[in-house]
């Protein structure tokens, strides 16, 4: 699908930044960091769900999918609150709310209940995202879009670091249930945070008279959102299927079970390690998308991602599971990292809570099979071949995509109440 490539780059001298920008910019980023961190706990502890629920393992895996499923629900909910009330209050709400439903997941009776909180979960995940990077992007000043967008990216495997360094600490002493807890407190952190935020400029100035002309909007700016979410399809494959079986895959090496990294169990210690790499890529690649374009970054983070296969889907050793696994991160991160000001730039602002959440979660909605699939390929062929085969496909794919995809980088959200991508 090719579509003409459209460069903004306006001048930055003359912008006033926005007075309080930075509780914005860290109520979203903060949100969505404690968001992964929700989701990733059960990635952690497929054991002991299994043993509770006397589940099998693909039970607790479509959990994962379900989750990821019902996120489009939420960013059409949460995403039309915030394009037509603000983007404050409805951050709060859907903070306070996904919150609320993790910690009954901690609790939860029987599989059963706890599949349809994950569900539910998965609404206030999904609700989120939207919310969050318009918020920041629009709050955030022009000359920092870059980084920022890094940084509220780097919060997702931040949010994964800290569940896997909150299993080994928080887990052994209070139990695992109390994982499902822990989070709750950074969320009223978040709440007390966004008060002391400004509205966003950006809203204010493009907010849109009624749901009747955001749908229409919405309508008119088709062909962007179709590109837009192929972009999101298969970088939610690059995401996920490097991310979400790899401590499990882990657990498979015969001989991982008695290494140790930095004191750490490996099937620990090595998630640590690859997602502090991945915070760095996604700050790096993000600042660096500021000076050769969001799409060279994206690309250039790609190819790191294609040359790591070997040793981290093949490593026979300690260090070759350590490193594959580390620059793989960091190049999948460092990819996702320019995604929040990219999308950003490349929706009508009228709509732009709605439509990169819509275009963002309905991407992982279409993606969501993943899981399973990827389970089922390591029946069939073993882990390796499985998470082989699946990401060379999808990076290839993601190549072509942003060659000829379109750019705005730079553009001004705040002076161009016109725009939108036609």
């Amino acid at each position: 699908m090719h579509v003409d490539s459209d460069v903004s780059v306006l001048p930055l001298e003359a912008e006033l930044d926005t007075p309080g920008w930075q509780f914005a910019v860290a109520g979203g980023i903060l949100g969505w960091v404690l968001d992964a961190f929700d989701f990733f706990v059960v990635v952690f502890l497929f054991n002991e769900l299994m043993a509770k629920f006397h589940v099998g393992k693909p039970a607790i895996v479509w959990s994962l999918t379900l989750t990821l499923a019902m996120r489009p629900v939420g960013a059409l909910l949460f995403g039309f609150l915030a394009d037509r009330y603000g983007r404050r209050k409805p951050l709060i709400l859907c903070v306070l709310y996904f919150s609320t439903i993790t910690v009954l997941s901690g609790i939860a009776p029987n599989y059963v209940v706890f599949l349809a909180l994950r569900g539910l979960y998965g609404i206030g995940m999904g609700g989120y995202w939207g919310i969050g990077a318009s918020y920041s992007m629009e709050s955030a000043p022009r000359r920092m879009r870059g980084f920022l967008s890094g940084m509220m990216q780097g919060g997702y495997p931040f949010g994964y670091l800290m569940a896997s360094v909150g299993i080994q600490t928080v887990a052994p002493r209070f139990g695992w249930q109390a994982m499902f807890v822990v989070g709750s407190i950074v969320a009223l952190g978040i709440v007390l945070i966004t008060l002391r935020a400004p509205e966003s400029d950006a809203w204010k100035l493009h907010r849109s008279p009624s749901l009747r002309s955001m749908v229409t909007t919405l309508l008119s700016n088709m062909r962007a959102f179709a590109y837009l979410l192929l972009v999101m399809t298969m970088m939610t494959c690059l995401s996920h299927g490097t991310q979400d079986l790899y401590p499990d895959f882990l657990k498979t090496i015969p001989w991982i079970a008695k290494a140790t990294v930095f004191g750490m169990k490996a099937t620990y210690g090595i998630p640590v390690l690859y997602n502090v790499c991945a915070i760095i890529g996604a700050l790096t690649v993000g600042a660096l998308s500021e000076r050769i374009g969001r799409r060279y970054a994206i690309m250039i983070s790609l190819t790191l991602c294609l040359l790591s296969i070997p040793v981290w889907a093949f490593g026979g050793t300690l260090i070759a599971i350590v490193l594959g696994s580390c620059f793989m991160q960091t190049g999948v991160q460092g990819a996702f990292g320019v995604i929040p000001a990219h999308l950003n730039e490349l929706s009508p602002d009228a709509i732009r809570g709605v439509f990169i959440g819509f275009v963002y979660q309905l991407g992982v909605l279409i993606a969501s099979p993943v899981l399973p699939i990827q389970n089922l390929l390591q029946i069939a062929f073993g882990y390796s071949w499985a998470l082989t085969s699946f990401e060379l496909c999808v990076i290839l794919s993601l190549m072509l995509i942003f060659a000829f995809g379109p750019e705005k980088r730079g553009r001004d959200f705040k002076a161009d109440p016109n725009s939108g991508l036609r």
